[in-house]
């Protein structure tokens, strides 16, 4: 038997060990949620114990898969930048106004340290004045206007 995930009633994760023993809240984190999003993901039980490992998420039944894939996406919220509209300054404090794959919103960018550059080419992650974490997946995909806004902060 290998593990598996499913919901009960309330809508909450249930994992069954290849043990067979089965917990109810069961709580799914990524070691590596920027650099691996599908690999290294510990299934935590609602004490705080680790009760699985998961080495790569492919490798679960497609099932149990879209299941964690399902509950990691409710738990991390993280809007991805498809334009900038506009900016309040270029000093910061900022305010930012932005198109996301969520919709338009605005974000404070307090230092220009919130904005963080990944190993992957053109990729960023800004963080705003609410601790909300913004994605630029490919800063080099931007339009025109969005990269001249955005080159002034790097």
């Amino acid at each position: 038997m290998s593990l598996t995930l499913s919901r009960n009633p309330h809508g909450r994760l249930v994992c069954t060990t290849p043990d067979g023993h089965t917990h109810e809240g069961v709580v799914p984190v990524r070691a590596f949620p920027i650099s691996a999003p599908r690999e290294h993901v510990s299934l935590v039980s609602a004490e705080g114990k680790e009760l699985a490992f998961i080495a790569r998420v492919d490798a679960l039944p497609e099932s149990s898969r879209a299941l964690l894939l399902e509950e990691l996406a409710a738990r991390e919220f993280m809007p991805q930048i498809q334009r900038i509209r506009s900016v309040s300054t270029f000093s910061t404090p900022s305010t930012w106004e932005v198109d996301t794959d969520r919709g338009p919103t605005h974000l404070v960018l307090k230092v220009e340290e919130d904005i963080r550059r990944l190993p992957e080419r053109g990729r960023l992650l800004i963080t705003s004045g609410h601790g909300i974490v913004f994605e630029v997946r490919d800063l080099t995909q931007l339009d025109r206007h969005s990269k001249r806004l955005l080159e002034r902060f790097l």
